[in-house]
């Protein structure tokens, strides 16, 4: 066993057989599966959550393949480095297939010259690309590679797929099977629980409680829940702010205070106070919210979430959270109206797309005396002259008469 090597690198699956997890791609009989074994690959681009497999699918494919595999990090290598690849794959003598898989790991982190420089070579299909990635390829991914190329996505691992993997490891003579380790499942599962879909995780923190845990007097290494709490600290974070996830953490957030979930509106929220996003900005969207959401099925929740965002601005962290949860929650409980949003957006269009006339001479200023000659404001009733200040007159211009954007639902009282 070369202990230099991290668990998690020396455990890696070599054949399908072998991998653990991703069955929606990899389970036999998928396309994935069935094109790894007939050795057909085409152009893939992976993309999931760190410790989900993307690195070892690879692995697995680099063992299984008959074509010449070059693996490359999109941080540390360029464009000298795809044309040394594409050189010696073109060269007979070095590669007498001229085709070559190239595995780049953190694709997202390759810019727009050095992808540039692999898709002639993709197309015309001297490289098979293997890209994979954190992030959603669909927005750091040259769209002429993405239309070239199979984009899989790969899920979390679950708790069971990371219980399987590291009884493997404590099994193995190249994982910790030659170290006399006990462990109750229980707290193997309590470790699979907290590394939240990384396998990684999991197993460095698995090989830092053997690797610092001393034998007890009966000869065991013996990992207890405390050991494997120390190991890891605490739960990981799945959130990212600068990933993939700060888009869909938002999502999720403002859909639940849309749908009236006020508990899952806090979830998402402390999800992204857990994950470092500004406050400000949660704060922003929550006044989005109120008044697209809410509107005039409750009025008072744009003033409720405009003042926590300047609350939040004032304070900061820690206590800005709490302002943050009561607004989200006030306007996630509140009923909702989107009639002035879908009003706005059909004038909008309106404005945009049609001959809408002139505005009634009637309704217009006349600052100045002579313009009332002309017949500017000429006719105007002044509403608070009438009894409930109110009197029938046209505003819309003739061309629109008749037409209605804001249209009242039974929510707004």
């Amino acid at each position: 066993m070369n202990s230099s090597e991290p668990l998690a690198y020396r455990i890696r699956p070599k054949t399908l057989e072998e991998y653990v997890g991703q069955e929606h791609v990899i389970g036999e009989g998928k396309i994935l599966y069935r094109t790894i074994k007939a050795d057909r690959l085409s152009s893939i681009i992976l993309f999931g959550p760190p410790g989900c497999g993307k690195t070892s699918l690879a692995r697995v494919i680099s063992e299984t393949t008959k074509y010449k595999f070059y693996k490359i990090n999109a941080v540390t290598s360029g464009v000298s480095d795809i044309k040394k690849v594409v050189e010696e794959t073109q060269n007979f003598m070095l590669n007498p297939a001229g085709k070559s898989i190239l595995f780049i790991d953190e694709i997202h982190r390759f810019n727009k010259l050095q992808q540039d420089a692999l898709l002639p070579y993709v197309e015309n299909g001297t490289i098979i690309l293997i890209g994979a990635t954190t992030e959603n390829p669909y927005f750091e991914v040259n769209k002429a590679l993405i239309s070239r190329s199979m984009v899989v996505k790969l899920n979390p691992l679950t708790e069971e797929n990371i219980f399987t993997i590291l009884k493997n490891a404590l099994s193995r003579k190249d994982g910790l099977g030659e170290y006399n380790i006990k462990i109750e499942e229980q707290t193997l599962k309590k470790l699979a629980q907290i590394s939240n879909g990384d396998v990684r995780t999991a197993l460095n923190g698995l090989e830092i409680a053997v690797l610092t845990t001393a034998m007890d007097s009966d000869g065991y290494i013996n990992i207890t829940d405390e050991v494997v709490k120390n190991s890891i600290q605490e739960r990981k974070a799945v959130f990212d702010k600068n990933g993939d996830s700060h888009y869909d953490n938002i999502s999720a957030f403002i859909k639940s205070m849309r749908g009236s979930d006020p508990d899952a509106a806090l979830f998402y929220l402390a999800r992204a106070l857990k994950g470092g996003e500004d406050p400000v900005f949660l704060a922003r969207r929550i006044v989005i919210c109120a008044a697209e959401d809410v509107g005039m099925a409750n009025p008072q929740a744009l003033v409720v979430a405009t003042s926590a965002m300047q609350a939040v601005h004032m304070i900061g962290m820690p206590e800005a959270r709490i302002i943050l949860a009561e607004a989200a929650t006030y306007v996630a409980t509140s009923k909702k109206s989107n009639a002035s949003y879908l009003g706005i957006n059909r004038a909008l269009e309106d404005v945009e797309t049609k001959d809408t006339g002139e505005i009634p001479m009637h309704i217009r200023n006349a600052p100045v005396e002579g313009m009332k000659s002309l017949g500017y404001h000429e006719g105007y009733l002044y509403p608070h002259d009438f009894p409930g200040h109110y009197v029938e007159q046209q505003y819309l211009p003739d061309k629109m008469l008749g037409t209605k954007y804001y249209i009242k639902d039974d929510t707004v009282e």
